[in-house]
């Protein structure tokens, strides 16, 4: 029987594991490695609203009630934003927790999540060329590959494409 995956707002613990997992380069992997970040503005904003504002947010995923990842979602624009605006989603799941489709089930969660409490009619996520995983559980969780974006995120020394993806409310979002 597969694993219940749900999600819900992240409290301070998951904090901790979030900056225990995904503070350095083994717990993101390859293609989520930034350099070191100060955490400050995560607390700070946890401490503010939660992870949970008109500007995007921050939802745990816990996998049968066992918190194993996050996910997000931020404004993102393909023109003026007032007329334009989308949300662009992200996924970071510990090491344990991927290869399981536990970031498919998550990510429609989510994007099921905003078709029914925001007004988006576009939810966009991309990923690196070469993570053929993400790519799969993109296309698996309904989202559709719109094409590859050159040299479009700087990381580890050097530019990398990323494939883009979408799902419109129209696909069945909602």
């Amino acid at each position: 029987m597969p694993a219940e995956i749900t999600l819900r707002p992240v409290t301070a613990d998951d904090l901790d594991l979030f900056e225990r997992e995904f503070g350095g380069p083994d717990g993101v992997g390859p293609y989520q490695w930034f350099g070191y970040r100060s955490t400050d503005g995560v607390r700070r904003r946890f401490a503010e609203n939660g992870l949970l504002g008109a500007d995007g947010g921050v939802l745990a995923v816990a996998e049968s009630g066992r918190t194993v990842g996050r996910v997000e979602w931020f404004p993102g624009s393909w023109g003026r934003p007032e007329t334009s605006a989308c949300w662009t989603l992200a996924i970071g799941l510990i090491p344990t927790a991927q290869g399981r489709g536990t970031g498919t089930r998550a990510q429609r969660l989510l994007a099921d999540y905003l078709f029914a409490h925001t007004r988006a009619e576009r939810l966009q996520a991309w990923t690196d060329c070469a993570n053929v995983a993400e790519q799969r559980a993109l296309e698996k969780a309904g989202f559709t590959r719109e094409g590859v974006l050159r040299s479009a995120q700087w990381r580890d020394g050097r530019w990398h494409d990323q494939v883009i993806y979408s799902l419109l409310r129209t696909d069945g979002g909602a």
